[in-house]
């Protein structure tokens, strides 16, 4: 790619972030408003007052990113010099089409709880529009080469990568802004990664969708004043997976996602123990922990990835976020490093 183009698609992508970070921060207070006076709301469980805030607010992000596509693909028709040249690919748009799936599926789950098992299988499929995006089935895979996967790329690694990591950001969360910031920092450096390899295939969407993010995560920071439930989380889960996908990142996605990962294994060995020893405290199923007089953490043990350095450390609810927020980018830093 030239380099004029090149900073062409560069500029468009900054255009998309600045655009859609407007739209959310202008749509999220009325969105707060509405949802809570239609009281659906939670509890702030990491809150000395319990407090009840708007929950399902992940709908916004998908929104905003829905509209910026139909305005993308309005201005690049318009005639003559006021026509923008916004390319949106097919990546972008099959992105785009699995996070609303997951988004929809997560709307339904936030009402009606369907299940694991059900919401396993039916994700599955749900990720099957990309395979007609994919261009190549071979991975580099660092210290072995490249590997050609061929239709099992296309049929099981697809939509099992997809799931896992929308799965895996629905479950590392927990805290007012961690869920949230986890995923735009992903996303910003895979957004840096795709500038840096030169492959634009869904860079539109990561910037549309890391703009939304960033406005959800201003009211979604401690002290949160919204919740994106699991429309959220899965949907851009989903969306990041995809992402990686498409454009060829699977060992570096698969890096930057390691403290989800970790987190994810953690709490496995957590249920095991608690199915091996039901009545060992020490493994009691515990969903929440609680809020000391002096406003630090008091978590139930160190089996999650976001309880551990309050379990050994005095900390506030905004200190832990931070702190996983710079190990995530810790590890974000490292999959720039990685080739694929």
């Amino acid at each position: 790619m030239g380099m004029n183009m090149q900073i062409q698609e560069i500029e468009l992508i900054v255009v998309m972030i600045l655009a859609s970070f407007t739209l959310a921060m202008i749509l999220l207070p009325l969105v707060i408003k509405r949802l809570a006076r239609k009281g659906v709301v939670t509890v702030d469980r990491y809150k000395r007052d319990l407090r009840e805030i708007p929950t399902r607010g992940g709908f916004v992000i998908i929104g905003v990113v829905f509209l910026m596509f139909g305005l993308a693909t309005l201005f690049a028709y318009l005639p003559g010099p006021i026509s923008v040249p916004i390319h949106l690919t097919g990546a972008d748009w099959a992105i785009l089409i699995v996070a609303g799936l997951f988004a929809a599926f997560g709307l339904v789950d936030d009402f009606l709880d369907v299940g694991r098992p059900v919401k396993i299988f039916i994700l599955f499929f749900f990720s099957y529009r990309l395979i007609f995006e994919i261009t190549s089935t071979v991975v580099l895979v660092p210290f072995i080469g490249n590997i050609d996967f061929g239709v099992f790329y296309l049929a099981l690694i697809i939509p099992i990568y997809v799931l896992v990591t929308a799965n895996l950001v629905n479950m590392h969360s927990g805290f007012n802004g961690l869920a949230s910031g986890l995923s735009a920092i992903v996303i910003a450096f895979l957004l840096l990664k795709c500038i840096i390899e030169g492959c634009y295939d869904g860079a539109f969407l990561l910037g549309s969708l890391l703009g939304a993010i960033f406005g959800f995560l201003w009211y979604n920071f401690y002290p949160a004043r919204i919740l994106w439930g699991n429309t959220g989380s899965l949907a851009i889960g989903a969306a990041i997976g995809a992402a990686i996908v498409v454009s060829g990142f699977l060992v570096a996605g698969f890096v930057m996602l390691i403290p989800h990962t970790v987190n994810f294994l953690m709490y496995v060995y957590w249920r095991l123990m608690h199915r091996l020893h039901p009545n060992d405290w020490r493994w009691r199923i515990e969903k929440f922990g609680k809020v000391r007089a002096d406003g630090t953490l008091e978590v139930p043990n160190r089996l999650t990835l976001k309880w551990v350095l309050p379990f050994y450390y005095r900390m506030t609810e905004k200190q832990a976020v931070l702190m996983m927020y710079a190990l995530t980018i810790t590890f974000c830093i490292a999959g720039l490093f990685i080739h694929g």
